[in-house]
């Protein structure tokens, strides 16, 4: 009986065996037949190569140094020129009369003749240019400017009036001293009075020489022109426009034949509206 149940189990145990797929099988004990063999290439690391791509490497215009065109350049008009030290001239009057000072009412030193060649150094801190400074080798001299042949342009000359250029100074006379110095709102007029200095008449260049030197920078047009006056009174009178970027200003010279004495400022009335 033993024997017969054994053998029935046995047989039943072949049944099932023989009813078992394949693919039932493979499923549990191999891997999916669709997964591939992983690439030896993705488990291992690309090495960095030894010269980095150019999307990488900043070029040279993403460096602080700008480019030619965020530099900022200077015109010709931005860039101050240097004054010329000297221009050549020729005299072109029959006698130009050569002066102490940048004007007739200064006194005479000598005269050139027409032809003379000579070498302009200077001029006047004002936007007129009527005197120049004339080189000579013991005094130089001022001679006025439409008598010339001039090569080149006076305004590049070196302003050397009245800062570099000096008048000589006389050992005669004291300076005088500014009395009072008024302005006509309405007519821009400016009256200024001084101190009387005698100067004898011994003292003269001649008859004509006036023993005061009245040098005005002064505003006429919307320019500041240098006008020297000469008078024998203690007491002048001239216009200042407003309208000058730079303040007018002025001083009082006494004159003989020696030099000057002075300077003695003008205290400088201010321009005011009505």
């Amino acid at each position: 009986m033993r024997r017969k149940l054994v053998f029935s189990a046995l047989l039943i145990l072949i049944m099932l065996a023989c009813n078992l797929t394949p693919s039932s099988v493979s499923i549990r004990n191999k891997p999916p037949t669709n997964t591939p063999n992983p690439p030896t290439e993705s488990l291992t690391p690309l090495a960095p190569t030894a010269t980095p791509t150019a999307s990488l490497t900043p070029t040279e215009t993403f460096t602080e140094t700008p480019t030619p065109s965020e530099t900022p350049t200077l015109s010709p008009s931005d860039t101050p020129l240097p004054a010329v030290k000297s221009l050549k001239a020729e005299v072109i009057a029959p006698l130009l009369s050569c002066r102490y000072g940048p004007g007739p009412e200064y006194l005479y030193l000598f005269a050139f003749r027409r032809g003379a060649n000579i070498k302009l150094i200077g001029r006047v801190n004002a936007e007129n240019w009527d005197w120049v400074l004339v080189e000579n080798k013991k005094v130089p001299c001022w001679v006025k400017a439409i008598f010339l042949d001039v090569q080149g342009y006076i305004i590049d000359l070196p302003v050397v009036y009245p800062d570099i250029a000096k008048l000589p100074i006389t050992p005669y006379w004291p300076p005088t001293q500014v009395l009072n110095a008024k302005r006509n709102n309405q007519t821009n007029e400016v009256t200024i009075s001084w101190v009387e200095v005698p100067v004898s008449p011994g003292h003269y260049e001649d008859e004509n020489m006036q023993p005061y030197i009245i040098e005005l920078w002064r505003c006429q047009n919307g320019e500041l022109i240098f006008d020297p006056l000469g008078t024998n009174l203690t007491y002048i009178s001239f216009v200042d426009e407003p309208g000058c970027s730079e303040p007018s200003h002025g001083r009082v010279w006494v004159q003989d034949k020696h030099g000057y004495a002075g300077p003695a400022e003008i205290p400088w009335p201010a321009y005011s509206t009505p």
